[in-house]
């Protein structure tokens, strides 16, 4: 299995930069069995069945993004540096695990200064990433981050515009509760109240999951031989509740679709590390075609970027050649690709 099996062609201008607004306005590609249909987002009431349950993931997205001073004094007086900091994950030591650009500016011992109120030392470094100790811990550190911080847009929006304001909002779930993602889980970004609104009308049932998304969800597959890669690994949660929604679905014949490859991966690791029940930890689950499904029936997702493990896993849901004739689709029908893009509902023949 091949890193080429999963390219496609896509052009640039197909790039969202901004979401759709409202949210729900978003289209939607659905691919039922071996049929597509071009719907919009709000058109998600009619493919779904009372009973069926939605997986979502209640992750918060910080501000991760931080721009700061460093001072040093020497021989030739006050010297100051500008940098950037890109939070990865916390550390269990208390520290942040973080990318500083450019690190070599830092020394060990030093204070990075973002505001009045929020600072941060280098305590070492280890692989490319810097360790910091901030001046402030539990609500006062995320008081002062909300404040300081941008929100860590992808490498493709970044690319194109820096964050603002309006993307503290645009990128963060209407649900979005538990802090420590450094990504937002996109697919449910289409969700707004007067879409829950009618899904709950409709007598689909919901239930929330937690997966911390890390910046690993954008690092590229660097081998030729995809079954060799090694996946990052995220923090994850299904609590008690959210197994015993998905056991009663399960139970009753209805359908289980996560609304997120996040919410996939995790529920998929419940399954294939104990069948349906209460989970925490890491995982690293690495889906790619040939893997057997437990608990999905479905799934709503973005469009995801070529020779992605994202692609990799739609393909192992849907089929290689499926996913191909539906990106296709997607590309040839202009549906807005990635993060801020349109979303795709995917049901595989059964």
């Amino acid at each position: 299995m091949k890193l080429d099996d999963f390219d496609f062609d896509l052009p640039e201008g197909l790039i969202a930069t901004r979401p759709a607004a409202p949210r729900s306005s978003a289209r939607l590609l659905v691919a039922d069995g071996d049929a597509i249909h071009d719907q919009h987002v709000t058109d998600l009431v009619s493919w779904l069945r009372p009973g069926d349950l939605l997986v979502l993931n209640d992750t918060r997205v910080i501000p991760a993004r931080l721009f700061g001073t460093r001072a040093r004094e020497s021989a030739q007086g006050l010297t100051e540096a500008r940098i950037e900091v890109t939070l990865l994950e916390p550390r269990a030591d208390g520290n942040w695990a973080a990318l500083v650009k450019p690190l070599k500016k830092v020394k060990p011992g030093e204070v990075v200064r973002f505001s009045n109120d929020l600072s941060a030392t280098l305590t070492g470094s280890a692989d490319g990433q810097g360790h910091l100790q901030f001046n402030l811990t539990g609500d006062d550190f995320d008081a002062a981050l909300a404040e300081a911080g941008a929100m860590p847009l992808p490498p493709y929006i970044a690319a194109k515009r820096p964050a603002d304001d309006k993307d503290k909002t645009d990128y963060q779930t209407i649900w979005a509760k538990k802090s420590g993602a450094v990504a937002a889980p996109t697919a449910s970004l289409h969700f707004d109240d007067a879409l829950m609104a009618a899904l709950a009308a409709r007598g689909v049932e919901t239930t929330y999951v937690t997966l911390h998304v890390g910046a690993g969800t954008f690092l590229p597959v660097k081998v030729d031989d995809v079954t060799q890669h090694k996946m990052h690994a995220e923090w994850g949660q299904v609590s008690e509740r959210a197994a015993g929604d998905i056991a009663a679905a399960k139970a009753r014949g209805n359908r289980v679709i996560p609304v997120g490859t996040t919410a996939l991966r995790l529920i998929e690791t419940m399954a294939r590390d104990g069948g349906i029940a209460p989970w925490e930890g890491d995982t690293d689950i690495f889906i790619y075609p040939g893997f057997t499904f437990g608990v999905a029936d479905g799934l709503m997702t973005n469009f995801h970027l070529p020779k992605s493990t994202l692609m990799m896993l739609v393909s192992a849901l849907m089929g290689q050649e499926r996913i191909a004739a539906i990106y296709d689709h997607a590309v040839r029908s202009e549906y807005r690709f990635f993060s801020y893009g349109d979303a795709s509902l995917l049901l595989p023949q059964t």
